[in-house]
């Protein structure tokens, strides 16, 4: 089992309330990052957050600041493309922990765009979070994104 991979039983759900709560977090958070906000966007994990990314990075991201400036030379990667790029999460199953903390699968579509030019499917991913509540807000403790194709779900 991985720090992400849910560890209540199948049939433990949150209730609609707090689901729509993670919905609405996911949806803020991806649109940070979507609208090119990078330091907002960062603030959306705990300051010992752990990003990880088999795929695409050879270590993980670990803690706010290095999701931060890994986020901010993102954006000027895009910028100097001149490339849109935006989230869409779905099938999110959310799981809660006996700590108090969720624990979240969702797939996910990662498209860019070129200004002006048509719509490309970058990337399919699995992506497994622990959420855990800092100061009243949910911030992402632990990332773990799994392209499909990848072999692991």
């Amino acid at each position: 089992m991985t720090d992400t991979t849910p560890s209540t039983p199948a049939g433990t759900f949150v209730s609609a309330e707090l689901y729509a709560q993670v919905q609405q977090f996911y949806a803020r958070q991806m649109g940070l990052l979507d609208d090119g906000r990078p330091d907002e966007w960062a603030g959306t994990f705990t300051e010992d957050a752990v990003f990880q990314e088999a795929s695409r990075l050879d270590e993980p991201l670990r803690g706010r600041d290095a999701i931060r400036a890994s986020s901010r030379a993102r954006k000027e990667r895009l910028d100097g493309d001149k490339l849109d790029f935006r989230h869409w999460l779905g099938m999110l199953d959310v799981r809660p922990q006996d700590d108090g903390s969720l624990r979240t699968r969702s797939y996910a579509l990662a498209m860019r765009i070129p200004r002006g030019g048509a719509l490309d499917i970058f990337a399919s991913v699995v992506c497994h979070d622990h959420l855990v509540q800092v100061d009243g807000t949910w911030q992402v403790r632990h990332r773990d994104l799994h392209h499909d194709g990848s072999g692991r779900d």
